[in-house]
């Protein structure tokens, strides 16, 4: 695929790596976010995730047949602590990734492979209120009425493996600043919970031979129905959207604003009484104002233990 910089215009390179950064939209797709758990409690946890999709790109790109294929692993710390007497959430994800493209440039075959570090994410979050009071040893059981509201921010650091002469990366060498707002209601056995937030971007001065890329922020807003059939097992239904996002290369807007739509499976089990797994589909598919789309499946299982 690295040899479609000798064949195209640059407005359409901008469709490949912004393809693959507005993953980040699909990664966030997290029911339970919002669930508190009691002060001083720890979260550790490993996920490997395997995606598989297809690549729509524009006929002017003269790639045919693109295909994606890759294995993640995710390293997860979570963190409940008391802060201003409010129950306060710290999230650490660090991703690997093993990715590999593969299609038809001009009707020839060509790939890329890239295996390294993934942009870890860094979040803090705070319950505002419906919390229990901290301190207060919960278990998860069945409730009744009851909405918690809470506070984020998110950042996304650009630490992952990146080289300026490449167009398909997997870190995205800018920062990705990520607000968010969520509610979630509780009734008995089943919780709906609603998460609105805003990805702002900062510029990329190193995209793809020294060209600077700027990108509008995109809006997105996802939405879980989560049923408790018993202490530590649980399902969930998801789904998402988001828009936004326009590039400008050099100054200049490119028109290419993109639209997301997401939904997911999730379902955990208890495994010891610290140790839990969960299993999750994700479907993802995305587009352009150009028609670049990408259509995507996640198979996820994650491991987490919590002291």
């Amino acid at each position: 695929m690295d040899r479609v910089k000798n064949h195209i215009n640059l407005r359409y390179f901008l469709y490949i790596p912004f393809i693959m950064s507005s993953t980040l939209f699909a990664q966030d797709l997290e029911p339970r976010r919002w669930t508190p758990l009691p002060a001083g409690t720890n979260i550790v946890g490993i996920s490997y995730a395997y995606t598989s999709g297809d690549l729509d790109f524009d006929p002017l790109l003269e790639i045919e047949d693109a295909k994606l294929k890759r294995d993640s692993l995710y390293l997860n710390y979570t963190r409940f602590f008391t802060l201003s007497n409010m129950l306060t959430r710290f999230d650490a994800i660090i991703p690997y990734h093993n990715s590999k493209w593969d299609g038809l440039l001009r009707g020839e075959e060509a790939s890329a492979k890239r295996d390294g570090m993934g942009d870890p994410t860094f979040r803090l979050s705070i319950n505002l209120f419906g919390a229990p009071t901290p301190g207060t040893k919960t278990k998860d059981q069945k409730k009744s009425n009851n909405t918690v509201v809470g506070a984020a921010i998110a950042v996304t650091v650009p630490w992952g493996e990146y080289y300026e002469d490449k167009l398909l990366n997997l870190g995205s060498n800018r920062y990705t600043i990520r607000p968010q707002i969520g509610v979630v209601h509780t009734s008995g056995p089943w919780s709906y919970e609603l998460t609105g937030s805003i990805f702002f971007f900062t510029d990329n001065n190193q995209f793809y031979n020294g060209n600077k890329v700027e990108q509008d922020p995109f809006y997105a807003v996802q939405a879980h129905i989560i049923r408790v059939f018993s202490p530590g097992v649980w399902g969930s239904l998801s789904t998402g959207y988001g828009k936004g996002s326009e590039s400008i290369v050099n100054g200049v807007s490119k028109d290419d604003e993109r639209e997301g739509f997401i939904s997911s499976l999730a379902f955990g089990i208890p495994i010891t009484q610290n140790q839990g797994v969960k299993f999750s589909y994700i479907w993802w598919e995305n587009d352009t104002t150009q028609a670049t789309v990408s259509d995507t499946d996640t198979f996820a299982l994650s491991w987490s233990y919590r002291f």
